[in-house]
């Protein structure tokens, strides 16, 4: 857990964009953390292949320069391959970002020792996904009210995980990479990738991304795209919902980013760190939907609330019972 304010910086910072295909809300908030590390793109239509969409979350530690070159650059790596003009975008995406990481490296102010991010994009291109992701950020999306998942978090206790990271010399302790970082992969985080006699993709930690094929039919809604302070909080299946009822209830998806994050945002950091981390959240609607002749009965706030109590909620019960009964 990061060094934490005295209250927390709520202000949101939200916009939107829309064209003949999607309608898109964004919002970030920094929270309780001392500053703000996240960063995040929506590009509706990418300049070197038009028509093609591209939105990314970038949840930076060690500062957010890694984080916003990332947000700024890393969709030029990839369309800049030459398997993405084969045709071949999911490897395209996998050494896109491998070449980012290697450009940020090449930068003087970027060479952090100890900084990094995560990113998780997706690229949607005739109809068809690809999601790309290190670390912990998270894509998801909603099919007929259903969870897909997208992407895969990185964790240094994943079987997988682990067995690069002391093949390429390193160790776990307390779920951490050499006791230090949260994430098996990510963008930067330089200390951890001297193993000079082993490829990008086989180091302590790796840039190397895990990429997702999904075919998107009549049948799928909108795309929720997050960093971790989200996730930590809420399932998959409650951010679904929560985002749904409300979208089918008319709300901008703006303006659902918004609510979610506050929904997810800790009343103190007594929570162990639950909710007191920056936010970002993508809310892309894949229209027509929502339509309004499929407006649904949603509950009521109250029931809402009750449905998606939160896990910081549920650790703050009881102390907050004992002082409303004082």
């Amino acid at each position: 857990m990061g060094q934490t304010l005295s209250e927390p910086v709520t202000e949101k910072q939200s916009s939107t964009c829309q064209d003949s295909r999607y309608l898109v809300g964004s919002s970030c908030m920094q929270g309780w953390r001392v500053s703000m590390d996240d960063s995040h793109t929506h590009i509706l239509s990418l300049p070197d292949d038009p028509g093609t969409a591209f939105f990314g979350v970038y949840d930076g530690h060690g500062g957010a320069n890694i984080a916003e070159y990332a947000g700024k650059h890393l969709h030029k790596f990839i369309t800049n391959r030459p398997e993405y003009h084969l045709g071949n975008i999911e490897e395209a995406l996998k050494q896109g970002f491998l070449d980012l990481d290697q450009a940020m490296l090449e930068e003087d102010m970027l060479q952090e020792k100890v900084a990094g991010s995560t990113a998780v994009v997706v690229l949607i291109k005739d109809n068809v996904l690809y999601c790309a992701n290190v670390g912990d950020s998270r894509a998801i999306a909603s099919v007929k009210g259903a969870v897909e998942a997208l992407s895969y978090d990185h964790k240094p206790n994943n079987e997988e995980e682990l067995r690069r990271i002391t093949a390429g010399g390193g160790w776990v302790q307390l779920n951490r990479v050499n006791g230090n970082l949260a994430l098996s992969r990510a963008l930067g985080d330089y200390v951890f990738k001297r193993n000079y006699r082993l490829p990008p993709q086989e180091q302590i930690v790796t840039a190397f991304p895990d990429v997702q094929v999904k075919q998107i039919n009549e049948d799928w809604e909108f795309i929720v795209i997050a960093c971790d302070g989200i996730w930590e909080v809420l399932s998959n299946e409650e951010v679904i919902s929560f985002c749904r009822a409300r979208l089918l209830s008319g709300w901008q998806p703006a303006a659902v980013c918004e609510a979610l994050m506050q929904r997810c945002l800790a009343p103190n950091c007594a929570t162990g760190g639950l909710g007191c981390d920056n936010m970002t959240v993508l809310l892309i609607c894949l229209l027509p939907f929502p339509r309004v002749d499929a407006m649904e009965t949603v509950p009521g706030e109250q029931l809402l609330n009750n449905k998606f109590m939160t896990k910081m909620e549920d650790l703050l019960y009881v102390e907050d019972e004992e002082e409303d009964l004082k």
